[in-house]
């Protein structure tokens, strides 16, 4: 566990500015219900103390970042998603640790996924199908505008806000870049041709 532990926290503290303002720990926040499971641990809901915040807790389990060799995919997490700022990107406000969890404080997204929305629905209508696809165009042109590829776009990794509104979300296989690049990244449905061709890409497999 030691081990885990110094691997990451080098990670994390290579992506500190994300926390200059704020040390966060635990006891900050009130914990919620249960939003849902990720691969490498749960997402909750939380109330920040001090400001009466409402937040959505990603906690993620250090020992299962470490066996599956993701902790550089995770500081590039941080260090992208904290930087963005857009009203259809779901925001980052900083991360704390502790001896075995890594904690992501995130925008929460009242209206859950789009996908189980879709589920829930069968369909949507014109209208409300063209306010969505404007949406991430607009987030998309920003992140290109960035240099940031997210390399993920899917219905689970869009999420749906208080308001109705669309937020980009799960930004673990994003890249900051110039240059185009090789990694094969995402579902299996629903990689882009570059990705089953395997051959280079850039932005463009975000669309």
């Amino acid at each position: 566990m030691e081990n885990d532990n110094s691997v990451i926290c080098c990670f994390l503290q290579a992506a500190s500015h994300a926390n200059e303002e704020k040390r966060w720990v635990l006891p900050d926040f009130e914990d919620g219900k249960p939003l849902g499971r990720r691969k490498f641990g749960h997402v909750y809901l939380a109330r920040e103390k001090k400001d009466n915040h409402i937040v959505a807790l990603k906690v993620l389990f250090k020992s299962q970042l470490k066996k599956s060799q993701v902790e550089h995919q995770l500081q590039c997490e941080v260090e992208i998603q904290s930087h963005l700022r857009h009203p259809n990107i779901l925001c980052l406000y900083g991360y704390f640790y502790d001896q075995t969890r890594v904690y992501l404080i995130l925008d929460y997204a009242a209206k859950g996924e789009l996908y189980k929305e879709l589920t829930r629905c069968k369909l949507f209508n014109e209208r409300r199908s063209a306010m969505y696809i404007a949406s991430l165009a607009r987030s998309l042109i920003y992140l290109h505008g960035k240099h940031v590829i997210h390399r993920n776009i899917k219905p689970e990794n869009l999420l749906i806000g208080a308001q109705g509104e669309l937020k980009i979300a799960d930004f673990g296989w994003s890249v900051h870049t110039f240059n185009r690049r090789q990694t094969m990244c995402g579902m299996l449905y629903y990689l882009p041709p570059e990705m089953v061709e395997m051959t280079d890409h850039d932005y463009h497999v975000d669309i």
